[in-house]
């Protein structure tokens, strides 16, 4: 398989700062805001607002999830960080290399990520989980303007297919150019970010860890292949 030179000239094409990142109060999709609200006045000392990126922006590998869990990033304020799909990602994370110290869910735990950056297609926490088609696309520029913001991004890891087709988007593609499947992979050319390995995986929720849609297995394999991509470009 041929290789991809991840070095980039991020000066023409890293966004303003501003654009990288939602308002606390972003008022853009008003379900997910009337929400945001609610939750902020039952529960005044969680994050209950947009959740920002995590990890360094010189990462060269990206990892997409879907939204905030209520009581996960929602509540911690730090991208699945709080819930249980954060036990098996960072574990993952940590045995890769592409972080660092002991994750013990909570945003102070210390835990570093290393070549590697998080960011959701959806940055607030929706009713039941469950961003409709509008809000995604909304928030779809608080997406890209992250990916176009990291010089050196070469592999895009997706879990689960809203996040898979989202990033899809973003790159300025269909989403019949790479169709969802845990495991699949390709190299997608975007006119401005370049050429970026693309990675989908289901997602690590509890619900497709418990019913066995995903497995630790199945899951460590794609971040396999992402370090051996990686290792070798």
């Amino acid at each position: 398989m041929a290789k991809v030179s991840v070095a980039r000239a991020s000066s023409a094409r890293a966004p303003a700062r501003a654009a990288l990142e939602p308002g606390a109060d972003c008022p853009l999709c008003p379900r997910l805001a009337d929400f945001r609200h609610d939750w902020q006045a039952a529960e005044p000392g969680w994050h209950n607002a947009p959740v920002p990126a995590f990890g360094p922006e010189d990462a060269r590998l990206l990892i997409v999830g879907l939204a905030p869990g209520l009581r996960g990033a929602n509540r911690t304020g730090r991208p699945f960080t709080g819930d249980y799909a954060g036990d098996l990602l960072y574990a993952t994370l940590i045995e890769y290399g592409f972080a660092t110290g002991t994750y013990a869910a909570h945003p102070e735990d210390g835990l570093t990520l290393t070549d590697a950056r998080i960011v959701n297609a959806v940055r607030c926490v929706p009713p039941q989980n469950k961003p409709t088609p509008e809000e995604i696309r909304t928030c779809r520029p608080f997406l890209s303007a992250p990916m176009a913001a990291m010089p050196r991004l070469a592999a895009i890891v997706t879990l689960g297919k809203i996040a898979h087709d989202s990033t899809l988007a973003a790159l300025g593609q269909k989403a019949s150019r790479l169709k969802f499947g845990h495991g699949v992979a390709d190299t997608i050319t975007d006119g401005t970010l370049g050429p970026v390995r693309l990675f989908a995986s289901y997602h690590c929720s509890r619900y497709n860890t418990n019913t066995r849609v995903l497995t630790p297995d199945m899951f460590r394999s794609v971040f396999a292949s992402v370090r051996a991509y990686l290792d070798t470009a």
